[in-house]
């Protein structure tokens, strides 16, 4: 549900850290970790260099998926985020998981978080690209039951809440308040009862990745880092590697101090019994070039 990054941020943060034998360890630790996270995807341009004298605009994928023994799920939370190190400056948003589009390699439409269950990330991010008309660089797969480990391990996150609901179990009050990990999952999850649906959840999902985001850099005891990689490790895939990690960190840490966000507009349908949410070309056009625009600039 997972920007900048939520997870990466902290995994990244890693490389700035102190000298000494323990932040050796770390170091290691975090490129033995990264390597256990790889996993390669197809993309349809070369990487964008992201270290020397010309570092360039990138674009990520995020997909949370519920993933559990013998079922390997569907991407309910799909977020493009779009870093742009010279504006220093992030673009953020949801794409509704009951979107209707094209199923890229299976040549038939159905909602776009179907394409991970037919064909794993691969699929996704294609079918994504072929949504947004534009090209994604990186991708970050979280396993959601892990989400609240992570939120357990920066200390829990900070939200506002729009509107007081409850869900789970648990009782969330309009306003301010801090959530530990089952809250924040909770929080992140619930859209049944929301006036704005799927768009609502959406907007709790970012303002929850944009606190951990937050929560993990100013994490101050270098020894919640063991704990923040073995989750890592264990729930998360990408196809960045541990050097352009630490490039990222580098290059494109300040863009979190400038985030925008939007919603892409879709109209409810129910087609052959089912429900869809239609996005109409002007919609596209619009999150294309919004998108775009942050990028080539």
């Amino acid at each position: 549900m997972k920007k900048f990054l939520v997870i990466f941020s902290l995994i990244l943060l890693i490389t700035a850290l102190g000298i000494g034998g323990y932040a050796y360890y770390l170091y290691d630790y975090a490129k033995k970790s990264v390597n256990e996270m790889h996993e390669d995807v197809k993309t349809d341009k070369p990487k964008p260099v992201v270290e020397g004298k010309h570092i360039k605009p990138i674009t990520i994928m995020l997909l949370g998926v519920d993933e559990r023994p013998g079922d390997k799920g569907r991407s309910d939370t799909i977020i493009i985020t779009a870093l742009n190190p010279k504006k220093e400056s992030m673009l953020m948003f949801s794409i509704p998981r009951d979107t209707k589009t094209e199923i890229v390699g299976k040549g038939f439409e159905d909602k776009i978080n179907h394409a991970y269950a037919f064909g794993e990330t691969q699929m996704a991010m294609d079918t994504v690209e072929n949504f947004l008309d534009t090209p994604i660089d990186y991708y970050v797969k979280v396993n959601m039951e892990s989400f609240r480990d992570i939120v357990d391990a920066v200390g829990g996150v900070n939200v506002n809440n729009p509107k007081a609901f409850e869900y789970e179990g648990h009782s969330f009050p309009e306003g301010e308040q801090v959530l530990n990990g089952k809250e924040a999952l909770s929080y992140s999850r619930m859209r049944y009862e929301d006036p704005k649906g799927d768009l609502g959840r959406n907007d709790r999902q970012r303002q929850i990745i944009t606190s951990i985001i937050d929560k993990g850099a100013r994490v101050s005891s270098i020894t919640k880092f063991d704990n923040i990689l073995k989750i890592l490790s264990e729930n998360v895939k990408t196809n960045m590697t541990f050097e352009e990690m630490k490039d990222i960190q580098k290059n494109y840490k300040n863009a979190r101090n400038h985030t925008e966000s939007t919603e892409i507009k879709s109209s409810g349908k129910m087609i052959k019994g089912t429900y869809y949410g239609i996005v109409d070309e002007t919609e596209k056009k619009r999150i294309h070039d919004l998108l775009n625009e942050h990028i080539n600039k």
